[in-house]
């Protein structure tokens, strides 16, 4: 029962707290990307895929914070994480209908709940570094971090969604925000961050390239679209 008298120590609770800020920081992007991914479903899918996307994201982030020591020794895992999400942002941007049967944001409860798990997955690489400095080792502070995140998180991502359905030019703010994380995921790779040290010219372009293939290529992919539609 030595565990339960550590819930009670000030290092504990310092630990926890820090961990359940880190969360609630992070958790814009989750809730953006939830929202991005249910936005196609239909209404009565919307509220399972939220809850049971964070749930599946939340699981998938746990295990790859025990994990992360591990993680740390593959090389070249931030920049394959931040074109991935390029990527998933870019689908997430253009696919309104999800008539795309392999497309990022499927019109079906699994297809919108894979992308949520995966997207947070790339996302998470870097965060969890965070969250495992914060822990210690301990895999139940993670854990309680994340549990109470969870209900910020669906609340966050229902919020979204009704504001997408309200203005749906908020979607291009989602993506955006999404390939400025792809971004930052791309210059913080370890195998690249020197040269970009070297020119700092690369720091800024990568965010450039990263925004410009995902808002203005869905824009005009977007647009091209509405053109035939008419």
């Amino acid at each position: 029962m030595e565990w339960l008298t550590d819930l009670f120590t000030m290092q504990f609770l310092t630990a926890l707290v820090s961990i359940i800020i880190i969360d609630l920081v992070l958790a814009g992007d989750n809730a953006i990307v939830i929202a991005l991914a249910a936005r196609n479903l239909p209404p009565h899918l919307q509220k399972k895929a939220i809850v049971w996307g964070t749930i599946g994201a939340i699981v998938v982030r746990s295990a790859m914070t025990l994990a992360v020591v591990w993680l740390l020794k593959i090389p070249g895992l931030l920049l394959v994480g931040g074109v991935a999400l390029v990527w998933i942002a870019y689908k997430l941007l253009t696919d309104d209908s999800g008539d795309d049967e392999h497309g990022a944001a499927q019109n079906t409860l699994w297809g919108a709940m894979k992308t949520i798990i995966i997207a947070d997955a790339v996302m998470g690489m870097d965060n969890v570094l965070a969250v495992a400095g914060a822990a210690h080792g301990s895999f139940l502070l993670v854990v309680l971090g994340l549990l109470i995140s969870i209900p910020i998180v669906v609340w966050g991502s229902s919020l979204v969604l009704r504001l997408m359905e309200r203005y749906p030019s908020i979607i291009y703010i989602g993506a955006g925000v999404l390939a400025f994380t792809a971004a930052k995921m791309i210059v913080s790779e370890p195998i690249i961050k020197p040269t970009i040290a070297a020119y700092p010219v690369l720091y800024w372009a990568t965010f450039a390239l990263c925004l410009g293939i995902v808002l203005l290529g869905g824009y005009l992919v977007k647009k091209r679209r509405a053109a035939a539609a008419a």
